[in-house]
């Protein structure tokens, strides 16, 4: 019968802990860190629990087929550069990306896709959208100068995004890691003491219309970075809403998405679970996350979103927001001649604060 080799790890470095008979603990040979035998029995029979398989199936049967006739005044918009395709009404009779701010044209009529379940509709106008630019550019002291005097805004549009809302309960434990500090000095050194701390959670959390946005020419991190939409302000779709705004046509089924939602519920389980440790930790990581997911389902809607594009220095950048809520997000530009110099001038100030402490300390030594 072959032997098996058992081999403990130290949660601090790694290294392989043996039994240390002077102190009868488990001791790390790397680093010093003791752990008591009892601890560790807790620590085996989590590592020797397997890793529960994500066998969930989602009922991703959102949306409905469209009445006939209910898509004769809606036509369909091609980007040449990026590919997006944009729906509008059938009034709209030329008009440009607003991803990538490129002429489109017109190929047809809308067909082919799912009619959406809901709709949030617009609460903000075009104003807002470029109060909300303004504001943005407020107090950015490394935004070059030129930027807002000179930059304009190519092409302002209101877009009904797509997005698919997931619906999940999840379950399982998650491990964390989790460091205490202490500190004290003598007169010749400065001390730092770590603990480790193995801390274990389990539970059940529900989740309700998480959202994952259904088109691939929309950034998902821009999507995100504008949540939250308020979901009671939704309403049964209707095409009325669309008249005078744009929609996305989704490109991304909601099977395509089941991943990044099964990714979104997971890391925000952990979350939740992470915050019923106690705060007086200086770190909490996971170490072992065990989450399986059910009662899964999805709907499609529409969430109202406004696309701002603007050029620097022959630079396209691209904003968004929240046309229910205003939160307005967008990388800006880099002056680097102002980083430069704020940084020499920070360096400095530290520099001088330093010496001073030094002088300080030699002056009361």
């Amino acid at each position: 019968m072959a032997g098996t080799i058992l081999e403990y790890k130290c949660p601090s470095c790694g290294g392989a802990i043996e039994f240390d008979s002077s102190s009868q603990k488990m001791k790390c040979p790397y680093c010093d860190c003791e752990f008591d035998v009892e601890a560790l029995k807790f620590h085996d029979e989590e590592l020797s629990r397997p890793a529960q398989e994500d066998n969930m199936h989602w009922d991703t049967q959102a949306g409905s087929e469209w009445s006939q006739g209910e898509t004769d005044n809606m036509a369909v918009f091609t980007c040449n550069s990026c590919g997006g395709e944009i729906v509008s009404d059938e009034n709209t009779g030329a008009t440009s990306c607003p991803y990538c701010g490129n002429p489109v044209v017109m190929t047809g009529r809308f067909s082919g896709a799912l009619k959406p379940d809901y709709v949030i509709p617009f609460k903000l106008d075009k104003q807002a959208a470029k109060d909300g630019l303004n504001n943005h550019l407020k107090g950015k002291t490394l935004l070059p100068k030129i930027f807002k005097s000179q930059n304009h805004i190519d092409e302002i549009k209101g877009v009904y995004v797509p997005f698919w809302l997931f619906d999940a309960d999840s379950s399982g434990s998650v491990r964390y890691k989790c460091t205490r500090l202490r500190h004290w000095s003598d007169r010749n050194y400065d001390y730092t003491e770590t603990s480790f701390f193995s801390v274990l959670r389990e539970g059940n959390v529900g989740f309700q219309r998480v959202p994952v946005d259904g088109s691939s020419q929309m950034p998902d991190d821009l999507m995100e970075s504008i949540e939250p939409f308020d979901f009671n302000e939704a309403v049964d779709f209707q095409t009325a809403y669309l008249a005078g705004y744009l929609a996305d046509k989704y490109d991304v089924t909601a099977e395509q998405s089941i991943d990044r939602a099964n990714t979104r519920i997971k890391i925000s389980t952990e979350d939740t679970f992470a915050s019923t440790i106690d705060p007086t930790y200086a770190t909490k990581t996971v170490e072992q996350s065990n989450i399986s997911l059910s009662n899964s389902k999805a709907k499609y809607a529409l969430y109202p979103v406004w696309l701002l594009n603007t050029t620097y220095k022959d630079k396209h950048y691209l904003f968004a927001m929240n046309g229910q809520t205003g939160k307005f997000v967008g990388d800006l530009p880099l002056d680097k001649g102002a980083y430069w110099k704020w940084r020499m001038i920070f360096t400095a100030i530290l520099a001088a604060v330093g010496f001073g402490i030094f002088w300080l300390f030699k002056f009361l030594g």
